[in-house]
This record gives structure tokens, sequence and C-alpha cells, in this order.
């Protein structure tokens, strides 16, 4: 469990803990985390409350919010 400043965007919370890598591409499984930070490109996408492709630089942080690694365009690993 990591812990931030509930409304502070959730990729702000994530970087404050180390966390870079916020989802794989589907392709090549090549890592990708905060990019343009405006919510303009999908870098920082992830599965957040079980919903895919939110974006985590401009999502505010909410207690109790369920935050995952996103792979492609889905929660699992793909082969």
């Amino acid at each position: 469990m990591l812990e931030g400043y509930e409304g502070e965007p959730i990729a702000t919370a994530l970087k404050a803990a180390g966390v870079m890598a916020h989802r794989y591409t589907a392709k090549t499984h090549e890592p990708r985390g905060v990019f343009c930070a405006i919510g303009r490109c999908t870098d920082c996408v992830m599965i957040v409350d079980g919903k895919p492709n939110i974006r985590t630089c401009i999502t505010p942080l909410e207690a109790g919010m369920v935050v995952q690694t996103q792979y492609g365009v889905s929660a699992a690993p793909q082969k």
C-alpha cells in the first residue's frame, strides 16, 4: 500500500513512492510513465478502481483507490 495526499494527481503520489513505470506497451512490453503531465498523451495510463486507461497525471488521488499497472489495454500481462 502506498500513501499520498488526497487531491494530488495519482502520478505525483506514485513518483514520490519511487514508482516510475505506470504501464507496459502491448507489443514490446516496454515501460511507460509520466511524459507530458498534462493529460494529452497516454503514457501514464493505469487501471484505477477497475477502469483501464485512466490518465494518472490529471486524476486526483482519493482515499481507498485501487491503482494497478496496465499491460497494453488491460490488467493482465499479455504474451
